[in-house]
């Protein structure tokens, strides 16, 4: 049925745009402009239309609550939350201009959110509890080669002292001892102690292996003459005996190359009831682009991103205890790029399907695979197609979650490369030897399309750009639903807002699709005029919310156990066909590591639906869902907020 419905909407679409060519032959220029549009507003807005391919609309919200989103998440109240921070412009981040927003999209309401540090590309996901825990953020933007005027990078602090780590103030001065050049750190820094090795035979003392801490510093005046050129052992200034003894600095060129942006280490979780921020111990280590996802036991892994000096952080990462409020080492380590896309397996390991959102080496940690964080055993998946082409692209687990097959989709060159993907790759974790298999493909190479699960067990897949933030006007306004049983894509109604970089996507609890961002490199096809952030919210309504009334679900049981039943009742339990529950949305950079729609099994009696949840606490990880009535034409009722303690 959806071929057939695929084929009529090619052959009504290419008949009216022959009607509106006809016309304009006849008419000229003038009537052909007008006319084209004028038809494709009444082609777009006919309820057949509607019916098969679904229909766009813009929230332009008033020009006092407009921002530059990047981080978009749906709260258990039903309202969504709008992260920009400094909303990727340096003016604002030295104003300390940064911005939230609440909009609630039943009553189309949107207000101010007092935000208290720059949350520009910070980490995020779902608690338990129904708060969003949010973790790092902006230090420093960027400064590209050209506007750094004073030579600096890295500076490796090495103790050699086994007994005390030794803390070296902000303004500490290192001077090379063959270069004879000095520089200045711009933060403190804590240097840990020295490990002593003994032989594991023997018993016999071997060596220290020197505390090492790592440290941003910058020539005390600007100018080329201060850039070195290899690495050299740097004196510590203001230390004296063992100290000056045991202490020293190693860096390698420090020069007026660009400078990466700097994370923080600050983390909050955010109340949707009290719809404020609430600041919570910080991070060990300072990231900007990492990822959050949640762990077998309810606590949350943070992964990745740049850390306080613009370096990716070494892989040492880390978990957040939501009843202590604090954070801790993971004991082994290991790196991947930022904003990798990590899920939570039924058997609790993390699945990382390759997709990143770029900083980091491109050789290191891309690899998709299986990933068992108590042992750090890392399994690799073999099979993926373009597998130098993961940047930007978007990682969904498809539904129902029980079948655990994720696609990957799009993606691109590593940094600011031309080349982008048109595949889609599914594995299938549940198989004996999982392994990638190509999907359907899109009609281009897409980086950055968003993709959100809908409640009918399909996948919205839209937006993205052919090349690099959209550069040569490659904004690619197409968006297709992917048919879990049939396998294939299903090309529905455009969107109206050409999306990219800074983007994403989040399912509503009345079934539409909200979709923001965009931050076009370039606003012209011959990459001459910057781009300008996109600030419009737009709006997808399905296919499935044009084929008549929907389901009726009203409000039952709010708190089900794993293993436990709830009640709901609905006037149409006769004509339900199955019942989804659906994790909220948490998006940034087309990355979504929360959403996962799980089928449960039910029963219906006159107006009961009684629902069932799975005993897999992987599988249902604690927190509040939506959950969806679906009945036997493929459309669901409006969601149901349940809490799975």
């Amino acid at each position: 049925m959806k071929d057939q419905a695929g084929r009529r909407r090619v052959r009504r679409l290419a008949i009216g745009t022959a009607v509106v060519l006809a016309l304009a032959g006849m008419n000229g220029p003038w009537l052909y402009r007008f006319g084209t549009e004028k038809y494709h507003q009444y082609q777009i807005n006919r309820p057949e239309y509607k019916a098969d391919n679904g229909h766009w609309e813009i929230v332009d919200f008033p020009e006092e609550y407009r921002q530059n989103t990047i981080h978009a998440a749906l709260l258990r109240t039903g309202k969504v939350l709008l992260v920009a921070g400094s909303g990727n412009n340096q003016e604002n981040f030295d104003a300390k201009k940064f911005d939230t927003r609440i909009w609630d999209p039943v009553k189309g309401t949107i207000k101010k959110v007092p935000t208290p540090t720059d949350l520009f590309c910070t980490g995020h996901t779902q608690l338990a509890n129904g708060n969003l825990l949010i973790a790092g953020g902006t230090k420093r933007y960027e400064k590209l080669k050209g506007d750094v005027t004073k030579a600096g990078g890295l500076m490796i602090v090495h103790n050699e002292n086994p007994d005390e780590p030794i803390t070296l103030p902000a303004g500490t001065k290192f001077t090379g001892k063959e270069n004879g050049k000095t520089f200045v750190s711009k933060d403190p820094v804590l240097v840990p102690r020295a490990k002593k090795v003994f032989d594991k035979v023997t018993g016999e003392f071997l060596r220290n292996d020197p505390g090492l801490g790592r440290i941003y510093v910058e020539a005390q005046q600007s100018g080329s003459e201060y850039e070195t050129g290899t690495e050299d052992n740097y004196r510590v200034h203001g230390l004296s005996g063992t100290d000056a003894r045991n202490t020293y600095g190693i860096a390698q060129k420090l020069a007026l190359d660009k400078k990466d942006f700097q994370g923080i280490r600050d983390a909050y979780e955010f109340d949707p009831v009290a719809e404020k921020y609430i600041k919570v111990d910080p991070m060990k280590e300072a990231r900007w682009y990492p990822t959050l996802t949640t762990l077998s036991d309810g606590k949350i892994l943070s992964v990745s991103g740049l850390d306080d000096i613009g370096q990716l952080v070494p892989g040492k990462n880390e978990v957040y205890d939501p009843e202590t409020k604090k954070w801790t080492y993971t004991d082994k380590v290991r790196q991947f790029p930022t904003y990798p896309a990590l899920f939570l397996m039924q058997n609790g390991k993390i699945f990382y399907s390759g997709s990143n959102a770029g900083y980091g080496p491109d050789d290191v940690g891309r690899d998709p695979g299986v990933w068992d964080v108590e042992t750090n055993k890392f399994s690799k998946l073999p099979g993926l197609s373009d597998p130098d082409r993961l940047e930007t692209s978007a990682t969904v687990l498809l539904p129902p979650a029980q079948d655990e097959k994720y696609m990957v989709i799009g993606g691109g060159g590593v940094g600011e490369s031309k080349l982008s993907s048109a595949k889609t790759r599914i594995v299938d974790l549940k198989a004996d030897s999982p392994k990638f298999v190509d999907g359907p493909s899109l009609d281009k190479g897409t980086r950055y399309p968003s993709a959100s699960v809908l409640p009918d067990d399909s996948v919205l897949v839209s937006g993205g750009s052919e090349d690099y933030r959209g550069r040569g006007d490659s904004n690619i306004l197409e968006a297709r639903i992917y048919n879990a049983s049939s396998g294939s894509f299903d090309q529905v109604a455009d969107p109206l807002v050409g999306r990219n970089y800074h983007s994403g996507s989040v399912l509503l609890p009345d079934g539409r699709v909200m979709f923001f961002g965009s931050d076009s490199l370039y606003a012209d096809k011959a990459n001459t005029k910057p781009g300008k952030f996109e600030q419009r919210i737009e709006i997808y309504t399905p296919p499935y919310l044009y084929q008549g009334s929907r389901p009726s679900l009203s409000k039952g049981t709010e708190t089900i156990e794993h293993g436990e039943s709830g009640t709901f009742t609905s006037q149409h339990a006769s004509s339900i066909k199955k019942v989804r529950l659906i994790r909220p949305s948490a998006a940034t950079h087309v990355t979504d590591v929360d959403q996962r729609s799980i089928a449960l099994d039910f029963t219906t009696e006159g107006d009961k639906v009684t629902v069932t949840m799975p005993e897999n606490k992987n599988l249902v990880q604690a927190g509040w869902y939506m959950l969806f009535a679906v009945d036997d034409q493929g459309v669901p009722s409006e969601a149901q907020w349940v809490r799975v303690p």
